[in-house]
């Protein structure tokens, strides 16, 4: 396995020195960007690679890289085409950028850094959108991967990305701002981390926001839970397309996410089964003796497995049929076929488990699916596949068309255990075997997160699944998402579709999900309004040391911005949206359908025109306007991975020692930019907007009242500081920062 860590020799300077992440949650969806810094600290010129874990299905939809007040965006290029020009352009002596998805596992990526000359710097930022999933207490979970884990590649399967990966020590360090807005009220926000005072924005709790405290050891996953109230309530959200877009695209026209959760006729809820095949599969590899997570009181992945898996024992129907199988470089089950669930095979089963041990090798997970899917179900008897793992596998997508081809026999309930653990597989297991996920990455959670997945397998299986649109005349309906396999109590179901056309009249659309319970008909219908929902436009403002590059939030300010048609933070649901759709035409590769190529080339085609990166796409950025090349031989460096995240910061601006601070410091627009689309962003250039236009005048004058009210409050509140609070620099390298939505 190839190390990717920069530690291998020592007083080897890391290149990668800190990574600040802002979130936008905006009701279910999160929109992410982080901005990873480098320096390069060597005498020679400097090559860094990253390996850095994002969520399964996030949709990476911004790359830029910042040299100097240089701001260079990355394009979304069919995956070789981008590696030949970040070759050819660092061999040249040019300063370029990749960034590319593993093939392997669309949860990994890797970041190449090209051509840093001696004492350079060049901040990296990536954004992408991501689908927050509701957890057994009705929260919204969101997951900053803070640990990747490295992945176990099986004899004979090629070596890719994640071949890459390595975990240790990270040197660099996190700060992390989280912004929520949603049209329900928020009623609190909890983190596995320790957080500043959550601070409420608007009376109706509607809008809050809240930091990461200062000092946090970036060695585990920082995890937010969000709870609004009334969560469970069906929605939909219009988002407008991009008049630029070529007509009929995806991009031009508006795109529908509906939120759905099914609600069951009562008298059917109450016959849950009592009936069923139960086989537990646990990873019994030797990265199960890890730790769940680097904090205090962590117990032993192998042991949060076992008493997850006892819980379950003891909760199990009289009655149903149960196997248990333990697996590392090869498996093996306590009974020779499943047997039936009564008080003595309980109680042998229990027994074994509390001995099972960490102690089986690599994590060869195919060969026991493979045989279980191979024996014979029992009649009456569902089969109900349970899977603890901590997912460090490098054949995902193997094991995801492997489920996927047995889906009619089973359903897939999938666990990951311990920080790091792939989302792709264990999301994608639930996903591709009609089950549903759950993370245990500590004991406080368990519990409900066990028997909410039990109560699902219980739950007699919804079929004939149907899902129907009712829109005024002239508006057709293309469905995205692929068809909906499966259907839970109270919890969420998403489609995204495309609305074609113009209406000639009515402003309602109407979408009905039809299916079958227990040979019962079922319906639950959502009206929703046509119109796409109105952008509000915020923008955060916030002061921070650039010093210790600590945030302070007691200076953090909200204010309107003039405009809202920024698109790097606008058109998730576009992204997300062309992300399920990739997703999809992925799978169909894989399968081996007719007319790969045509596939590809489609893939390909939406990737770049949505900007969103696909396993055949990459985002390339090269600096063509470097002054001079850079000359001498090129070391490489990979920095070590624990971590990585993401953040719209889109620049800043020092403040000079004096009384008045004058605008001519403030990091503005280009002057080609077009300022109709002006939003009150800041890109990196070197002067403000234009004062001789009215935009340009108004976006200097809010510059002037920021400055101004920033340094009236923080005389109010703190007393005319003179130091950072946190590492005592002057207060003449506190800088402004930036977020628009």
């Amino acid at each position: 396995m190839m190390n990717c860590g920069l530690l291998s020799e020592k007083n080897v300077p890391v290149p990668l020195k800190s990574i600040s992440v802002e979130v936008l949650v905006q009701d279910h969806v999160a929109t992410v960007s982080s901005t990873l810094q480098y320096v390069n600290e060597e005498e020679r010129p400097l090559e860094a690679l990253f390996v850095l874990p994002l969520p399964a299905d996030a949709a990476v939809c911004h790359f830029s890289a910042k040299i100097g007040e240089q701001e260079i965006v990355a394009e979304v290029q069919d995956r070789e085409t981008a590696r030949d020009q970040y070759d050819d352009a660092v061999s040249s002596g040019q300063q370029a950028f990749l960034l590319e998805e593993s093939a392997e596992s669309p949860d990994v990526f890797r970041l190449s850094v090209g051509c840093l000359s001696a004492g350079q710097n060049a901040a990296v930022t990536i954004i992408y959108a991501t689908e927050l999933a509701v957890q057994a207490d009705h929260s919204l979970r969101f997951c900053l991967p803070a640990v990747l884990n490295p992945r176990y590649t099986p004899a004979g399967s090629a070596a890719g990305i994640v071949s890459e990966i390595s975990s240790g020590a990270v040197p660099y360090t996190l700060t992390l701002s989280v912004h929520v807005s949603s049209p329900k009220p928020i009623s609190k926000l909890e983190s596995n981390c320790t957080l500043d005072p959550l601070v409420f924005l608007h009376s109706d709790h509607t809008q809050a926001t809240v930091n990461l405290s200062p000092g946090h050891m970036f060695d585990k996953d920082v995890e937010l839970f969000v709870y609004y109230q009334d969560t469970h309530q069906p929605s939909a959200i219009v988002e407008a397309g991009v008049t630029t877009a070529p007509p009929g695209s995806l991009m031009r026209d508006p795109v529908v996410m509906i939120n759905l959760y099914p609600e069951f006729p009562e008298e059917v809820m109450k016959s849950l089964a009592t009936r069923g095949e139960f086989v537990f599969v646990v990873d019994r590899s030797g990265s199960m003796r890890d730790m769940m997570h680097h904090g205090k009181g962590a117990q032993k992945r192998i042991e949060s497995a076992k008493d997850t898996l006892l819980l379950l024992l003891k909760s199990l129907p009289m009655g149903c049929y149960f196997n248990i199988y333990g697996f590392g470089s090869n498996f093996k089950s306590f009974f020779p076929q499943s047997v039936e669930y009564n008080q003595d095979t309980m109680d042998q089963a229990l027994k074994r488990v509390k001995e099972m041990q960490a102690d089986m090798g690599g994590t060869e997970i195919l060969q026991p699916l493979k045989h279980i899917y191979s024996q014979r179900c029992y009649p009456d008897h569902p089969r109900q596949l349970f899977i603890f793992t901590d997912g460090e596998v490098g054949n995902t997508k193997a094991v995801l068309d492997l489920v996927k081809s047995h889906a009619h026999s089973h359903r897939c309930f999938s666990f990951g255990i311990g920080e790091g653990a792939s989302a792709a597989l264990i999301t994608g297991m639930a996903r591709e075997g009609s089950g549903h996920a759950q993370f245990i990455t500590d004991n406080d959670r368990m519990q409900p997160k066990v028997m909410q997945s039990l109560r699902f397998a219980l739950q007699p299986a919804v079929v004939n699944i149907s899902v129907d649109w009712i829109l005024p005349d002239g508006v057709t309906v293309d469905t995205l998402s692929p068809p909906i396999s499966v259907l839970f109590q109270g919890q969420r179901a998403l489609i995204y579709a495309q609305l074609k056309g113009e209406s000639s009249g009515g402003s309602e659309g109407t979408v009905t999900v039809k299916y079958s319970l227990k040979d019962q008909p079922v319906t639950n219908q959502l009206h929703f309004c046509l119109k796409p929902t109105e952008e509000t436009g915020w923008s955060l403002w916030t002061m921070r040391c650039s010093s210790c590059v600590t945030w302070w939030p007691s200076l953090r300010l909200i204010m309107k911005a003039c405009s809202k048609n920024d698109l790097r933070f606008r058109l998730s649901i576009h992204r997300l949206a062309a992300r399920t759709l990739i997703r999809s035409l992925e799978k169909e590769e894989r399968s081996g359908a007719a007319g790969v190529e045509g596939i590809r080339s489609r893939m390909v085609e939406l990737s770049v025109q949505a900007g969103v990166s696909s396993v055949h796409t990459a985002f390339i950025a090269v600096n063509k306007d470097s002054r001079q090349t850079v000359k001498g031989p090129l070391l490489q460096r990979r920095v070590p991975t624990h971590a990585p995240g993401c953040i719209p910061l889109m620049g800043s601006v020092s403040l000079p020692e004096s009384d008045c601070w004058d605008t001519e410091d403030v990091y503005g627009l280009p002057e080609e930019e077009d300022f109709s689309n002006f939003d009150g962003m800041c890109y990196g250039s070197s002067r403000m907007a234009d004062s001789s236009s009215s935009v340009g005048r108004e976006v200097e004058r809010l510059w002037i009242e920021l400055v101004r009210l920033a340094q009236c409050f923080s005389t109010l509140v703190l007393g005319t500081p003179q130091h950072c609070t946190f590492c005592m620099s002057p207060l003449s390298d506190l800088e402004f920062l930036l977020m628009s939505s």
